[in-house]
């Protein structure tokens, strides 16, 4: 079996666009649709026809051009069940556990709540691969609009119980502001400091931090690190919950 083919893109500001397509069934799928333009020329470039889109959440930012290129592909939408009213075009709701397949690929779909009330990433297990999207971001995690910190920080433990080599493609390239805020969180972390002078040299090349790994991120990001002895020394809450800590470090990012 071919590994899939992978095409990453800006959109809007600071989005990536994503394509996916398995070459042994012609299925291309954009996850999202933020900006139609760019996912067009993405397309073209590859000689790509969009046959879905894997839509993660709500937001104006990621769902923007489903029914434009719905329109132009004829493209099925699938997207969370919990959020299926605030979907355009939306065909196929899916929830927590569900399964479908992707040419010869299953995926599954586990259920994030937290930035959003029904965000959902999309697993490809046999490829290894996640689309984690404003759930889980490089050395960061989203903004809590829709859930608390409880829910998150328990989505995100979903996300971090997968094989340690899932390659995670994310929604928005936030990481050199994430390092410098995980930097004040966990400044004794050699693997991050390593980590933050590698991503300030990437930017200054102008290359994409996409994709990170679920085994990096273990190391390296402070949202999923609530547990670890020597952040909870440097937060003064030693005592605390593994939530307590999470909202801690996710209300100080707010304000960093």
């Amino acid at each position: 079996m071919k590994p899939l083919e992978i095409e990453v893109f800006l959109c809007r500001s600071d989005n990536f666009g994503v394509l996916i397509h398995c070459e042994e069934s012609g299925v291309t799928a954009s996850v999202d649709a933020p900006e139609l333009e760019p996912i067009l020329a993405a397309a073209k470039r590859r000689d790509w026809s969009i046959t879905h889109i894997l839509t993660t959440h709500h937001h104006g930012d990621h769902v923007e051009a489903n029914l434009a290129l719905k329109e132009h592909f004829g493209c099925e939408i699938i997207g969370p069940r919990n959020e299926a009213v605030a979907i355009p075009g939306l065909d196929r709701a899916v929830g927590d556990g569900d399964s479908f397949n992707f040419g010869t690929r299953p995926v599954r779909v586990i259920e994030t709540p937290g930035h959003t009330a029904g965000h959902v990433c999309y697993h490809l297990p046999d490829s290894k691969i996640l689309f984690a999207a404003d759930t889980l971001f490089a050395l960061g995690c989203g903004r809590l609009f829709e859930r608390p910190a409880f829910d998150m920080w328990h989505s995100l433990q979903k996300l971090a119980a997968l094989p340690d080599e899932t390659a995670v493609y994310f929604g928005h390239e936030y990481t050199l502001s994430n390092a410098r805020f995980a930097l004040t969180i966990d400044p004794d972390n050699a693997r991050l400091v390593s980590r933050a002078a590698e991503i300030e040299e990437k930017r200054q090349r102008g290359e994409f931090t996409i994709p990170t790994t679920i085994g990096l991120e273990k190391e390296t990001n402070p949202f999923l690190r609530a547990a670890d002895p020597a952040i909870r020394r440097n937060l003064l809450m030693e005592g605390n919950t593994n939530e307590e800590v999470f909202a801690e470090i996710r209300k100080r990012k707010d304000h960093f």
